[in-house]
């Protein structure tokens, strides 16, 4: 469950965009003499978003045994554009043989751009996928989606009507909006909100079953 945590709030917040405040700022002849006012006053920047990465980075590396120096074989984000329409649309990236899908369809708005990361630990027991909107919300109203793990069997996975960016936090759908099979997780007719900004699926793979 640890790792589970981890890895979800690892992905939650490796691309949200930072305000860096303190890069302009003039601080005056005392900050430029003593290092230990400077650290003191970006301690005090405790939203910042490369304190956070390199924490959860750390920790993410560690709980998922991840090779510092991970390989695009390792793990890969990639940008694709969610479109509206009603037409339901399919994107889809792999590591080996290991492939996260996410379908879809939506209406409202102009086309949105999202991220969808996928990562295999070094033991090749754990994939995980996680697709969503940086800037946080999307304003495009889904009426289905689907996301589906190739190769593994869904351990834990998650749906956000919100994700974390801009200092706001994930917003967790309700869990009867959805439904979590073997390999899919699906909206759920007739309680889903119609609002999604991001999926967390992980994986077991079958080679932790020999």
């Amino acid at each position: 469950m640890l790792l589970v945590a981890l890895l979800s709030l690892f992905y939650s917040v490796r691309d949200v965009e930072c305000d860096d405040t303190h890069s302009g700022r003039d601080t005056g002849g005392a900050a430029r003499t003593s290092c230990r006012s400077e650290e003191e006053n970006m301690a005090r920047q405790s939203n910042t978003c490369a304190g956070n990465l390199a924490f959860l980075f750390a920790l993410a590396l560690i709980a998922a045994r991840v090779p510092a120096e991970a390989s695009e074989e390792q793990a890969k984000t990639v940008e694709f554009n969610v479109k509206p329409g009603g037409v339901v649309h399919t994107f889809s990236e792999g590591i080996g043989e290991y492939e996260c899908s996410f379908t879809y369809a939506s209406q409202g708005g102009t086309n949105e751009q999202w991220l969808m990361s996928v990562g295999l630990t070094d033991d090749n027991r754990l994939f995980s996928c996680s697709v969503w909107r940086p800037q946080g919300k999307s304003y495009l109203f889904f009426t289905q989606f689907k996301a589906e793990l190739k190769g593994t069997k869904i351990e834990y996975a998650n749906a956000y009507s919100q994700s974390a960016a801009g200092g706001q936090s994930d917003v967790p759908l309700k869990p009867e909006e959805f439904t979590v099979g073997e390999s899919t997780v699906t909206h759920r007719d007739g309680k889903f909100s119609a609002q999604l900004s991001k999926l967390t699926v992980i994986g077991r793979t079958r080679k932790d079953e020999l």
